[in-house]
């Protein structure tokens, strides 16, 4: 957002800021009303903890697998293109529960609804490691994702309700907590396994024990109907506007670019990953070391999911931003061709900066539309469209590399996908809004 940009008020006249929470969907600020500003605090205490605790469950469903797709691999029998299959689950999950969120707060409440996804990550990450076969590790791995799905995107919402004089603080606070968590699980689940000794399942399946201690908070708010708890009639859904333009977004050329640009950066996401420990393992390293170079990688994203969008927002056009994550990008993949043992603590900083495209998009997000209510709208579409055009990309690394034997073509891959990735995210960060393209 530029500085001489004029802020928007919406219908419940809260202060729309695009681009102001980072590592989340774009939120708006608003003064809190009688109904927050009565809550008990021990409810307010009580949703701190709640969200805290559900931001460390957001992702260690993905990022223990990692460092432990050999032996995954091997005790299941999965051949590669299976498990390039298994890292694009977590986008395929994303993208369909992801929509039915709003619709399901709407109805029984965020809190019930966040509560069933605590407990469906829970239920899905003690399933897994009982799993006999490809398929039902998949199955329990979608029960997982689902709820990480519902939940991811009503975390904004949580904080809204009941922070709205906060939004920014709380926003930075679960974002911090949801890349501890990824970067816990990926450091953590080597040494944990091997300290139990029981084998890969029991790695895998001391993570359902966060997810347990995270539903119980939210056993205190699943019957709480105040104002503060349900979600807005207007803009709370990815139909709803206020503009009249309801289903004409897919005519905006800009925002067909953010989501071509949010769906390639997540490809290269789910493939670090997913694949980037293996990488490291068959380079000679040790899993725990290659678990500790992708927490790494996920550490990266604490401090510039701060940084970036409060630059990207003082600027009016967000492409050198594009351009500069994908050199690092580039220069990370460049390394892990040539020689990945060889600093390999470098590529693993390089590619880390690089997946900070993530909280940049968000930010684009937040910026090419007038309304609070465009806001929602785009973001709705760039995301779910996004994460389906991310789903094919870890399928293909997994083919190519059980196909070749080695990585020189999966990371020939991810390299030359950077190219597309600058072209549609330059398209995006120009000074538009979709408003004016409909």
């Amino acid at each position: 957002m530029r500085d001489d940009e004029p802020l928007t008020l919406d219908r419940d006249k809260a202060v729309s800021r695009p681009g102001s929470a980072p590592g989340s969907a774009p939120v708006s600020e608003a003064a809190p009303g009688p109904e927050t500003s009565a809550l008990p605090v021990w409810t307010r205490r009580l949703v701190l903890a709640g969200l805290v605790l559900a931001a460390l469950n957001l992702r260690p469903a993905v990022t223990s697998l990692g460092p432990l797709m050999k032996e995954v691999r091997a005790g299941l029998g999965m051949s590669g293109a299976v498990a390039g299959f298994l890292t694009s689950v977590p986008a395929l999950c994303f993208a369909l529960f992801g929509i039915a969120a709003p619709r399901l707060a709407r109805r029984f409440g965020a809190g019930a609804v966040v509560c069933a996804g605590m407990a469906a990550i829970a239920t899905g990450l003690l399933l897994r490691p009982f799993a006999s076969g490809t398929v039902l590790f998949l199955a329990a791995s979608a029960v997982a994702l689902a709820g990480i799905a519902v939940s991811n995107i009503l975390m904004p919402v949580i904080v809204k309700r009941y922070f709205p004089d906060r939004v920014g603080a709380m926003t930075g606070l679960y974002s911090m907590a949801l890349s501890l968590g990824t970067a816990a699980a990926a450091a953590a689940t080597v040494p944990l396994t091997s300290a139990m000794g029981h084998g890969w399942r029991l790695g895998l399946g001391v993570w359902a024990a966060l997810a347990v201690v995270a539903i119980v908070p939210w056993l205190g708010l699943v019957r709480d109907r105040s104002a503060a708890a349900r979600p807005a009639a207007a803009g709370s859904g990815p139909a709803t506007t206020t503009d009249g333009n309801t289903g004409r977004i897919i005519r905006s050329r800009t925002a067909w670019a953010l989501a071509c640009f949010f769906g390639l950066q997540a490809t290269a996401a789910y493939v670090t990953m997913g694949w980037m420990p293996q990488i490291f393992r068959d380079a000679g390293l040790s899993a725990g070391t290659a678990g500790a170079l992708l927490a790494v990688t996920m550490v990266m994203g604490v401090p510039l999911s701060f940084a970036l969008p409060s630059l990207a927002g003082r600027m009016r056009h967000q492409g050198p931003l594009v351009v500069v994550l994908a050199l690092f990008g580039l220069a990370g993949y460049t390394g892990l061709w040539l020689a990945p043992a060889g600093a390999p603590w470098v590529w693993a900083l390089l590619l880390g900066i690089a997946n900070c495209a993530f909280p940049l998009a968000l930010t684009m997000v937040g910026m090419r539309s007038r309304t609070g209510a465009g806001v929602v709208r785009l973001s709705a579409f760039a995301q779910s469209t996004g994460y389906l055009i991310s789903i094919p990309g870890p399928i293909l690394v997994g083919a190519l590399y059980q196909h070749s034997g080695g990585w020189d073509l999966p990371i020939a891959l991810m390299a030359a996908l950077m190219v597309p990735q600058i072209v549609v995210g330059v398209l995006a960060g120009r000074n538009r809004y979709i408003e004016d393209e409909l």
